[in-house]
C-alpha cells in the first residue's frame, strides 16, 4: 500500500460513533476484508468509498430509501440488485444485500471508514492527526511525517488539521494519545503548577499555625 493513500471521505453521523454501532460496524468491516481475494483490497475499498460518495451522498433520495424503516428488507435487497447488478462487483453487491438483510445499511459510512483503517493497520500504516494554528507547507508536513516515521513503530499517514485557537506548536494525536506542544498547552501547565504551588503554600501556612498552637 502506498504512503500517499488518500483518506476515505465519509460523513459519519455522531450517533454512529456510539460504542455499540462501532462494535457492530467493526464486525462487518472485518468480514468484508476477510471475503476479499488476495491483492484486491485496495480496489474493493475504492469501490466502497465511491459508492458512499458518488451514489449515496450524490443521491440522498436513494440513500433515504435504503435506511428507511418504511421500506422492507426484501424491497431493499431487490432495489440494490436492480440498481447495482452489472455496475458493481458481485462481491460488493452481495455484501450490501447481507447488510440489508440484517438491517445495517445505515452503518455503511462507518463500515467503509473502518474497513479502510483496518486495511491500513494490517499493511503497517496508521493515521496520525496533526493540528496546527496555521496550514503547514508541503515541506513542513514532510518534515513532520519523517519525524513521526522515525519515532513510531508504524508508517504514519498524516492527516493535517488547522485550529486557529491553537497558539503555536503542534497537537499530534496517535490513536487515543495526544501530544501537545502548543503555547496554549504550556500555559495551561504553568497555570496548573502555579495553582498547585498556591495550594501547597496555603497548606504549609496552616501547618505552621498548627505547630505554633
Amino acid at each position: 500500500m502506498a504512503d500517499n493513500t488518500p483518506p476515505v471521505k465519509t460523513r459519519v453521523e455522531s450517533v454512529l460513533e456510539e460504542p455499540s454501532a462501532l462494535a457492530v460496524a467493526r464486525v462487518y468491516a472485518d468480514a468484508f476484508l476477510g471475503a476479499l481475494p488476495a491483492g484486491q483490497a485496495s480496489e474493493a475499498l475504492s469501490e466502497f468509498a465511491s459508492f458512499i460518495e458518488d451514489v449515496l451522498h450524490a443521491n440522498p433520495e436513494f440513500a433515504a430509501l435504503l435506511t428507511s424503516g418504511m421500506v422492507g428488507r426484501d424491497e431493499k435487497i431487490a432495489l440494490l440488485g436492480k440498481v447495482l447488478e452489472g455496475r458493481a462487483s458481485p462481491l460488493f453487491v452481495d455484501f450490501l444485500k447481507v447488510l440489508a438483510k440484517h438491517e445495517r445499511l445505515e452503518l455503511l459510512p462507518l463500515i467503509s471508514r473502518l474497513s479502510q483503517r483496518r486495511h491500513e493497520e494490517r499493511s503497517g500504516f496508521q493515521r496520525v492527526q496533526v493540528t496546527s494554528s496555521q496550514p503547514l507547507s508541503a515541506e513542513q508536513l514532510q518534515a513532520v511525517e519523517q519525524g513521526l516515521a522515525s519515532s513510531l513503530p508504524f508508517k504514519p499517514i498524516v492527516e493535517a488539521k488547522v485550529d486557529p485557537a491553537l497558539m503555536g506548536g503542534l497537537k499530534i494525536r496517535v490513536g487515543d494519545t495526544v501530544y501537545d506542544s502548543s503555547l496554549q498547552a504550556r500555559m495551561q501547565q504553568l497555570r496548573a503548577r502555579m495553582r498547585e504551588r498556591g495550594l501547597h503554600e496555603i497548606q504549609s501556612g496552616r501547618d505552621r499555625f498548627s505547630s505554633a498552637e
